[in-house]
């Protein structure tokens, strides 16, 4: 395993880090806990040292199984990661109820990286108002937990406005060859690194969906490289030519995707990667972009949303759905992060975000599609 040197202390981080999100789960969703502790700790046995879960994760089972499969001497081996979701709370008793059970399912005494989980402008305003960042710092005091970060999903010019308001250890964004220019991005990423921030790598294959079901003008771009690769490795690498990334969280489902990342994870390097490798790669973002049904950029001119519905974000998951050739991923991605309240099908056709939008979408007829399509409601 490749590793790379996290600046404030001179510890060596795994290339790779095991993201739990996407473990393996039983026919009826539930987390296979003993399957997932046997990949963890065969990641771990393979140089992995950077682990990551979060609350809501498999609904907090995840957290359950990271902390077990840290027993027996692995606790000592990684680098534990676990994040904050303000927005479960709704006060300051709730925020620091969570914070304490987190603690009771991992079973542990200390907490290595722990992040602001999921910074939006609504999101940091909760935090703020909570007091979040002087009770991390109070806990940090108290040796709970070693470093402060935070994970991003905003516009990159509130990305910088974050990085300046709290002297954070690290940060973690969502990087990968579709989405350079997308959230924080490569800009981000820059940004980060010159302010001396270290940066964590979320969705390095999308969610899997750079690597299921290629579309076949994708596989024949695939095909003019010289060197062939599958396209995880096309993707992993990319991220991994970075050098001002840290590790780079992957979240596998099985012990073979586990395999083939550890593979490509050993073995890439920053700034290997060809001037014609690097072009490939380009035309294959093209072309996915260029598959995309509706051209939404995400501006968010559309919100709020007088039900609450988060329209960029539904609008990019049918986007995916299409894109990525009826994917299964994306239906999972739409069951774990809307609820029952907050789907397409909630939709009240106001029109509202028809009348602000500066693309001129037609946004009522794309939630009822998505409701369609991902609620299995009828036109």
């Amino acid at each position: 395993m490749k590793y790379r040197t996290f600046p404030k202390t001179g510890e060596a981080i795994s290339q790779l880090g095991f993201g739990t999100m996407r473990m393996p789960t039983h026919a009826d969703g539930t987390l296979d806990h003993p399957e997932s502790i046997r990949m963890i700790r065969a990641a771990i046995d393979q140089g992995v040292n950077y682990v990551d879960t979060a609350y809501m994760y498999h609904d907090g089972e995840s957290e359950i199984a990271v902390g077990k499969a840290l027993k027996d001497g692995y606790r000592e081996k990684v680098f534990l990661a676990d994040k904050m979701p303000i927005w479960f709370a709704k006060n300051q008793e709730d925020m620091k109820a969570i914070f304490e059970e987190q603690f009771r399912r991992l079973d542990v005494d200390v907490i290595d990286f722990y992040l602001v989980h999921n910074i939006t402008v609504p999101i940091w305003k909760r935090a703020k108002k909570y007091g979040l960042m002087e009770f991390l710092e109070e806990e940090k005091k108290k040796g709970r937990i070693r470093y402060i970060g935070f994970s991003f999903h905003d516009e990159v010019e509130f990305f910088e406005e974050v990085l300046k308001e709290h002297p954070w250890d690290f940060c973690q964004i969502q990087l990968n060859y579709m989405d350079r220019a997308f959230q924080a991005g490569v800009k981000g990423l820059k940004m980060a690194a010159e302010m001396g921030i270290p940066v964590i790598i979320m969705e390095p294959l999308k969610g899997g969906k750079l690597t299921d079901r290629l579309p076949d003008s994708v596989k024949a771009l695939w095909e003019q490289a010289e060197v062939k690769r599958t396209p995880a490795e096309w993707a992993l690498r990319w991220v991994a030519n970075f050098p001002e990334v840290l590790t780079i969280l992957s979240g596998v489902h099985n012990m073979e995707q586990l395999e083939e990342n550890m593979r490509i994870l050993s073995e890439a390097e920053p700034n290997t990667l060809t001037e014609k490798e690097q072009e490939i790669i380009s035309k294959v973002s093209y072309q996915y972009n260029h598959l995309i049904e509706y051209a939404c950029t995400g501006c968010k001119y559309c919100l709020p949303c007088p039900v609450k519905l988060d329209i960029p974000a539904i609008i990019d998951l049918y986007n995916q759905h299409h894109l990525y050739e009826g994917n299964e991923k994306v239906q999972r991605d739409y069951d774990m992060w809307f609820g029952q309240d907050r789907r397409a099908s909630a939709c009240i056709a106001c029109g509202q975000c028809e009348e602000k939008c500066p693309q001129s979408l037609p946004i009522i007829e794309i939630m009822k599609k998505a409701s369609v399509l991902f609620d299995g409601s009828q036109e």
